[in-house]
C-alpha cells in the first residue's frame, strides 16, 4: 500500500516537473495552410537501389497516419499533394581492417520533397533531407548487402520521422 502511494507521488512529481519545464512532444504542430487531406505520390527513385521508392513512401505514409494530422487519400480532391525524389543513396567505408577490407560502412540517403495545392502552387518544400546509418560490412558480400538493406530500412524510418517533423513545424 505504501509502495503504491510512493509510486503515485513520484508520477505526479515527474508530470509537474515536465509540465513546468515547458516540455512537449515533438511533432505537435499542424500541417501548413490548414491541410486536412493529403495525397502522397510514390517517391521517384533516382538511385541504383531497387525498391527503395516503395520503402521510403510507405514509411512516410505510416508516419503521417500514425500521428493523425491528415487523412491520406488517393483522390485528386486532396487539399495537398506530397511528391518527392530520392536523389541519392551512397555507401562509404567508415572503418577498415586493411587497405582493401572494410569492416563498417555508412549508407546515406538524400531526398527532396514538395507539397503543392490542387492548382500546383508550392506550399512547402525541403531539399537535401538526409539520414544515414552504419552497418557491418565484414564477412561475405551477401551478408554485407543484407546488412546494407537493413540499414536502409532503419534510415528510411528515421527519414520519415524527420520529414514529418519538418512538415508539421508551426510556421
Amino acid at each position: 500500500m505504501n509502495l503504491n502511494r510512493n509510486y503515485i507521488q513520484f508520477v505526479v512529481l515527474v508530470s509537474i516537473f515536465l509540465h513546468a519545464c515547458g516540455y512537449r512532444f515533438a511533432g505537435g504542430g499542424n500541417l501548413p495552410n490548414g491541410i486536412r487531406s493529403i495525397r502522397i505520390q510514390i517517391l521517384e527513385n533516382r538511385t541504383a537501389e531497387t525498391g527503395v521508392e516503395s520503402l521510403f513512401t510507405n514509411d512516410l505514409i505510416y508516419e503521417i497516419t500514425k500521428n493523425r494530422k491528415a487523412i491520406l487519400t488517393s483522390s485528386q480532391d486532396a487539399d495537398a499533394t506530397l511528391t518527392g525524389v530520392i536523389e541519392s543513396i551512397r555507401s562509404e567505408t567508415i572503418s577498415r581492417a586493411g587497405q582493401l577490407t572494410a569492416i563498417e560502412k555508412r549508407v546515406t540517403a538524400v531526398v527532396d520533397l514538395k507539397l503543392t495545392d490542387p492548382g500546383g502552387k508550392l506550399i512547402w518544400s525541403a531539399k537535401g533531407v538526409s539520414e544515414n546509418e552504419a552497418y557491418d560490412a565484414s564477412g561475405d558480400k551477401q551478408l554485407s548487402e543484407r546488412n546494407k538493406r537493413t540499414a536502409i530500412e532503419a534510415l528510411s524510418k528515421r527519414l520519415a520521422e524527420k520529414i514529418y517533423r519538418r512538415l508539421t513545424d508551426d510556421f
